[in-house]
């Protein structure tokens, strides 16, 4: 085999910032071609192939991956685009990383750590729900959490229309029972606040501060910096 040659589904992942897995998922519905011949999964691209995706030509230059934490303000969508009034996060971030999408969402009232790249494999072992990432938050309730009530989310689970749903509590302060940690693995669509609005709270404050291995530590509102992969 020549040491020029690379998995197509690779080449795909890198050029267009998906993961490995959905570069198969698009081989296989047969809208890939190199050098406008139809390719099946497995295929391997070597220097000077054209590679096409229904008929729109990828570039073959090697782009390099980049992995960024910011620390999200409130009042930002992760969309590209602003939704009503809303402005994206993407207008805090410099427009050389605007290619970069977000690994993980926080909704538009939420902040904290968020992570962007252009690695989809990544991206997919940081997201998807077989890899059980750590995510812990620091949240903040209109009234107090009764006891009962923390038990039944901790030990028990609260069933919502999309499952059950178990978080791990902490209190964040010895005499306050509004100031919570929350720990989960899991990454549902606004799971935590569905949570506790099924018992009858209102999460007025919702604050990321670890995604995996990567803490937010001291960043402000706003910053933006480089990490490396672990």
């Amino acid at each position: 085999m020549n040491d020029d040659t690379t998995r197509l589904n690779k080449f795909l992942a890198l050029q267009l910032g998906i993961s490995r897995r959905e570069a198969d998922i698009l081989i296989d519905s047969g809208v890939v071609t190199i050098n406008n011949e139809p390719i099946i999964l497995g295929a391997r691209v070597k220097t000077g192939d054209t590679v096409a995706v229904a008929g729109k030509q990828i570039a073959s230059n090697k782009i390099p991956h980049i992995y960024l934490q910011f620390n999200k303000p409130v009042g930002y969508v992760c969309s590209r685009r602003a939704q009503g009034d809303n402005p994206t996060i993407y207008d805090l971030i410099p427009p050389e990383y605007h290619a970069l999408k977000p690994v993980g969402r926080l909704d538009r009232n939420s902040s904290g750590i968020l992570l962007l790249t252009n690695d989809g494999d990544f991206a997919y072992q940081m997201t998807h729900p077989k890899f059980a990432k750590i995510k812990v938050y620091e949240v903040e309730l209109d009234r107090d959490l009764e006891p009962l009530h923390q038990q039944m989310i901790s030990d028990f689970g609260i069933q919502l229309e999309d499952g059950s749903s178990q978080l791990t509590l902490a209190r964040l302060h010895d005499t306050l029972r509004k100031a919570w940690q929350v720990t989960m693995s899991e990454g549902r669509n606004r799971q935590i606040r569905r949570t506790f609005a099924a018992l009858g709270y209102e999460v007025k404050k919702l604050h990321r501060v670890q995604f995996g291995n990567y803490s937010l530590g001291d960043m402000k509102p706003g910053e933006l910096k480089n990490v490396t992969i672990h």
